[in-house]
């Protein structure tokens, strides 16, 4: 069966329609070569010497985390100079897929599935693929939905895999920091909050994007009012800890991190059980719709 040619003006065409912008393409370029020094960081950690190895894993989700930031700006400057195009998005889902997909799975792999199933690695190798191919998942729908047009509302639809990574690296930062789990405790939590976020990053729970909200008396204003007090209450909890602690401050941002992360994760599902609720609330309210008269003939109405 014969194909079509290169050189045909249907080819022509689409090569005439192919937009590539520089700046916010070079900011997904800088997150995915972040996620590529977190995999090599990760994979070349030694776990044999302690001593090494804790500050290698540390350093490797400071770059996820740093890909998380391009991946915010990328975007951001992509929209504000109407930059927007088909390339660029794929583009940032093949760099998320390195940064936020592999490298969190290795990461998670490397640090707690390794030394737990050591003599059936093959076990381990399943259980981190799983947040791997939720994460794939989520991107591939995400395109399907933004190339037909149903992608351009207010929401996510599930959780973003950059701010599920970003809340796996934040975790792992604050327990390198503070939390020093054991063995016993880190492998269940850390699984855990894995497989927690795989299934968000599938689901069809909603995620605001943060834009496009209008600040009236609605949906929008409660968003910047519970915001606003979020951001309050993170600051004034931080600034607690520093005056009790004496911490350093790469220690207060792992905890901000994570709170940040931790709290947009359970946003999703608060706003879902709460309309939930005003659905069943409204449901209650409305009057009972009175059954239907009997016909006068008797039988059935034909």
């Amino acid at each position: 069966m014969a194909t079509e040619s290169s050189n045909s003006p249907r080819a022509e065409g689409a090569t005439a329609e192919l937009k590539i912008f520089l700046l916010p393409n070079l900011l997904t370029a800088g997150n995915l070569f972040c996620g590529f020094l977190a995999l090599t960081l990760i994979v070349g950690a030694d776990i044999n010497n302690p001593g090494a190895f804790g500050p290698t894993i540390r350093n490797a989700i400071l770059f996820i985390i740093l890909a998380c930031v391009f991946d915010l700006l990328d975007g951001r400057v992509a929209r504000f100079g109407g930059q927007d195009s088909p390339f660029g998005r794929e583009f940032d889902s093949l760099a998320d897929i390195i940064s936020f997909g592999a490298a969190p799975a290795f990461l998670v792999h490397r640090v707690v599935l390794h030394d737990v199933f050591e003599k059936h690695p093959e076990i381990g190798w399943f259980i981190a693929s799983v947040y791997l191919i939720c994460g794939a998942f989520r991107l591939a729908r995400f395109n399907c939905l933004a190339a037909s047009g149903s992608g351009a509302s207010k929401d996510f639809l599930g959780f973003p895999i950059p701010a599920a990574a970003g809340a796996m690296a934040s975790l792992m930062l604050l327990d390198h920091h503070i939390l020093r789990l054991g063995q016993e405790v880190k492998p269940v939590l850390i699984l855990v909050v894995s497989f927690v976020l795989a299934f968000l990053m599938v689901s069809t729970i909603k995620y605001t994007k943060f834009k496009g909200m209008k600040l009236r008396a609605g949906e929008g204003f409660m968003y910047l009012v519970w915001g606003v007090i979020g951001v309050m209450m993170i600051v004034a909890a931080i600034a607690a800890l520093a005056r009790i602690s004496q911490a350093e401050p790469e220690m207060l941002i792992s905890i901000a991190l994570f709170v940040l992360f931790a709290a947009y994760a359970l946003s999703g599902v608060v706003m879902l059980a709460v309309n939930l609720m005003r659905r069943t609330a409204r449901r209650s309210l409305e009057p009972e719709r009175p059954s239907p008269l009997p016909s006068p003939h008797g039988g059935e109405d034909r």
